[in-house]
């Protein structure tokens, strides 16, 4: 599938991977409006003029991703293969039009389209109707010691170059907390769904540093922007995605993959508060 369009809306946290050390899932629209997953990219080894932008066009070859079963999932054909930036879309109604044509308002109704429905839906926005609450909760303060041995030993099988490469590519920190909205939608059940974008972890990497490493303070702010802000000033949507380990076994399978936040528009009433 040669020069595939895609307009990227979701960059998620980056995780470790044994074969690339790290990766990131990107997720967006192609031109027809449907929505499209790529992975794996291993995104902060990418030169720096191809480290594209959340609402970016880029062109890509792309294959389907034979060993993911879900319907949007596609993969570089050659993750070592130059692509396409192209032009970014900094208008909030251009984005809307684009990402707004395919609302999901009823939880319920998209878990079973994930399911039973259709063929494994794996993406998806969603309009919540009531937002209660974001919180966080500790969790793992370092990557999987497994993981990092695994890739520790790669790099001691590989060649010079390619240690000396690795030796030089920091990964990424792990973030310590695990953040989440608590909301409802039409089906009317109160859920919480954990948030795994790059956007919010960078909040909070520099909300720690601006608060000289108080970790409460830095999760405070976070929710300021996330829960205060997006609520009163903003029109929120979550962009919505399944894991694939998960996808088939979880009563729900989906976590917020990135938020879309354009401005509420001119007299619209704010989500209801709890």
């Amino acid at each position: 599938m040669p020069n595939t369009k895609i307009l990227i809306t979701v960059k998620t946290y980056p995780a470790l991977s044994e074969k690339y050390d790290e990766l990131v899932c990107t997720a967006g629209f192609r031109e027809d409006g449907t929505w499209i997953r790529i992975y794996p990219v291993p995104f902060r080894k990418l030169n720096y003029e191809k480290q594209y932008n959340k609402w970016q066009w880029i062109e890509m070859d792309i294959v389907k991703n034979t060993s993911d079963f879900r319907s949007e999932s596609y993969r570089p054909t050659d993750i070592d293969k130059d692509f396409i930036i192209g032009e970014k879309i900094e208008s909030w109604e251009i984005r809307k039009n684009i990402a707004l044509k395919n609302v999901c308002v009823d939880m319920e109704e998209l878990i079973a389209r994930a399911k039973y429905i259709e063929n494994n839906v794996s993406l998806a926005i969603l309009k919540p109707s009531n937002v209660i609450d974001f919180v966080w909760k500790e969790c793992e303060r370092e990557w999987d010691k497994k993981k990092l041995n695994a890739i520790q030993g790669n790099q001691a099988q590989g060649n010079l170059f390619q240690e000396t490469t690795r030796k030089l590519f920091r990964m990424v920190k792990k973030i310590p907390y695990e953040f989440s909205y608590v909301f409802t939608a039409e089906d009317g059940k109160t859920r919480k769904l954990m948030i795994e974008d790059w956007e919010l972890g960078q909040l909070y990497w520099n909300c720690l540093k601006n608060a000289d490493g108080d970790e409460l303070v830095a999760c405070q702010k976070v929710k300021e922007k996330y829960f205060n802000w997006m609520l009163k000033k903003r029109d929120l949507y979550f962009f919505l995605g399944t894991t694939k380990k998960f996808h088939n076994i979880a009563p729900n399978p989906f976590i917020i993959i990135g938020t879309f936040y354009p401005p509420k528009p001119s007299g619209q009433l704010t989500i209801k508060w709890a």
